[in-house]
């Protein structure tokens, strides 16, 4: 069934709360709820407190793609674009914007007057339609390394060969300051899901000359950082404390309630969080299974716990076919195996995902366990949800884990491996020391796989490491075998859960793996997804190629499947529904709309609020498509 690039234009805007011209028109929906705790805050103090553990390693939000990193710069700077609690479009610092009907030309009207200032409190400049030119110039750089620069050169015009050098003149790039006020985003190609791109990092602003003024150092702190969001960081004291405090010359002020944002730094924050909110001390904990039954049975404790919800973040274990870990865990070795079809079908037939997930949920571990990559409910075909269409549906219905098939495809792997590799195959998982939870489920696999597949057939390996860095020093630098991932959605389309798989990604360089190749040598699975990326007038054809390239992707047992996130259990003096929602971007991250309330939501407040939520946003996402 074939759409009109117009059409799907224009179903897009509707669905973000546009008109079909693109002039944003705001959703009358009622913001109150039948159990709205937020209604006791009048004498609460609004000033928020949390513990972590991993500090971050920059605030350059033009360069991260790490979530603690850009979940801060979310509070710090404005987007064109933001969603309101119930996931519809919002103007932010774009008053208004409009498509060109060929839908490559995108315009967006700034709002004057909004200025950018330093953590002192001083204002900059004004923020104009050239701050995100130069914040683009900045993202495709190749010398800046930004980790998010293919999302951004993936669509915009020229942005690719920009970045590869292929040109040098930025003004043949598509972003443009029309004028002062006015910003043009020409694309290579049409991009229906463009709109939903742009609460993502590489489409964030920054005042050109204060790059330049500040080079290198941009991001290094809150010093070398300018602000025009809803807060400013006052205080950066690396692994003693970050403070945000309500910036009062924000746009929009009347609606930050929060008025001061406490993070205060403790290497033992995963285990102790929940003694310091008991004391007050911390507004949120996460309230692990190693203490759930403890709260459970407490009534007082009980009632301050509920569930979270979950995410549209995508938990795998991935493979590595690039290993670079030291000798004494034999990195050779590995990449023989690793390179074995039969031996990574062992594997992830062997994984029990409900005896790992009990480490997190105890009481419920189905709710969370996933068989696809792509998320349920993240995109749908005609009311048919994606996981749902073709091949991709037997996985998506289906557990991987089959002890029988597991043990089969061991033996096939051992035939095939004899004489080309050592058993028992060292299988390097290490985990972030940081989370009590990952600890416990690395060690939870490590028995379960051994327990299965036999100890002469492979000897897992966990080994905790820091949580500050974790990233970059094992997963980016390929020190692992065998790790847990995960991956949120940047835009609102299947596409960008190929992204970390790409031959460009930091995960697990699956382009460098045998199977990922056909007998011609062409690579397989990149040109399935590149098949789809091409398709963007045909939404149906163009889901289908993306269903084929991850079934097949799965099929070949280059990641194993695991789970979504959020899910587990917290106690909080914030209201969840009253938090910006989106699937993908910032805009979930953001403090701003939401008060502490004077004590925290209970699970049957939450499952009551939850309904209301459900029902409310059905009601707002229609009278945004009116």
């Amino acid at each position: 069934m074939k759409k009109s690039i117009a059409l799907i234009l224009a179903i897009l805007m509707l669905l973000a709360g546009c008109t079909s011209g693109g002039t944003k028109q705001p959703a009358n929906v009622d913001n109150t709820t039948d159990n709205d705790t937020s209604l006791e805050v009048s004498d609460v103090v609004q000033e928020y407190s949390s513990a972590y553990s991993g500090e971050i390693t920059t605030l350059n939000y033009l360069e991260t793609a790490n979530t603690n990193e850009f979940a801060l710069a979310a509070n710090m700077v404005d987007t064109l674009i933001d969603y309101d609690r119930y996931g519809v479009a919002q103007p932010a610092l774009a008053t208004e914007w409009s498509v060109s009907d060929d839908g490559l030309v995108w315009t967006f009207k700034l709002r004057e007057g909004v200025k950018w200032m330093t953590h002192e409190g001083k204002e900059y400049a004004e923020v104009t339609a050239q701050d995100f030119v130069d914040a683009m110039r900045y993202v495709l750089d190749s010398g800046n390394e930004s980790k998010t620069a293919n999302i951004a050169y993936g669509v915009i015009k020229n942005g690719e060969k920009f970045y590869n050098g292929e040109i040098t003149d930025f003004d043949q790039v598509g972003v443009k300051a029309v004028d002062k006020y006015t910003l043009e985003y020409t694309l290579e190609k049409p991009t229906p899901y463009f709109l939903s791109m742009l609460t993502y990092v590489c489409f964030f602003p920054a005042n050109g000359q204060f790059l330049s003024e500040v080079g290198d150092r941009f991001g290094t702190d809150n010093v070398n950082f300018l602000y025009n969001g809803a807060y400013v960081m006052e205080t950066f004291e690396p692994q003693t404390r970050r403070v945000l405090v309500a910036n009062e010359n924000y746009w929009d002020k009347e609606n930050v309630f929060i008025k001061k944002i406490n993070y205060v730094y403790n290497k033992e924050a995963a285990t102790l969080a929940p003694e310091l909110f008991l004391r007050g001390e911390i507004d949120y904990t996460d309230v692990p299974s190693t203490v759930i039954d403890e709260w459970m049975k407490d009534s007082e404790k009980k009632a301050m716990v509920r569930p979270n919800r979950t995410t549209f973040y995508t938990y795998f274990y991935a493979f590595n076919f690039d290993p670079k870990f030291p000798e004494e865990y034999n990195p050779d070795n590995w990449k023989v195996v690793v390179n074995n079809l039969n031996f990574r079908k062992s594997m992830f037939h062997a994984l029990d995902r409900k005896a790992a997930m009990l480490t997190a949920e105890p009481y419920n571990p189905e709710k969370r366990l996933l068989n696809t990559l792509t998320p349920k409910n993240f995109v749908d075909l005609e009311g048919v949800d994606y996981t749902q269409l073709g091949k991709l549906a037997d996985f998506s219905n289906n557990d991987s884990f089959d002890s029988k098939k597991a043990l089969e495809y061991k033996e096939k792997a051992l035939s095939e491996l004899q004489g080309k590799a050592t058993f028992p195959v060292k299988v390097l998982m290490p985990y972030n020391s940081g989370m009590t939870e990952w600890a416990n489920r690395a060690q939870v696999i490590e028995q379960q796989l051994e327990n299965l597949l036999g100890t002469d057939y492979i000897d897992v390996i966990i080994e905790p490491k820091p949580p500050t860095g974790f990233l970059k020093e094992v997963r980016r630098s390929g020190m692992y075998a065998f790790l847990e991932c995960n991956w949120g959605p940047d835009y609102a389309d299947p596409e960008t859960y190929t992204d970390p798989f790409a031959p460009d990604g930091t995960y697990n360089w699956p382009h460098m793996a045998e199977g990922y190749k056909e007998a011609n040598g062409k690579n397989t699975y990149e040109n399935m997804v590149n098949a789809a990326k091409s398709e963007v007038v045909d939404i149906e054809k163009r889901y289908n190629l993306f269903v084929e390239a991850e079934a097949f992707f799965i099929d070949q047992s280059f990641v194993i499947p695991y789970a979504v996130g959020g899910g587990g259990y917290s106690a909080s003096r914030l209201n969840p529904f009253e938090s910006p929602y989106s699937p993908f971007g910032v805009s979930s991250e953001r403090f701003k709309g939401q008060k502490i309330m004077a004590k925290p939501m209970n699970t049957e407040e939450f499952n009551q609020g939850l309904a209301n939520w459900e029902k409310e946003r059905a009601e707002a996402l229609k009278a945004a498509k009116n």
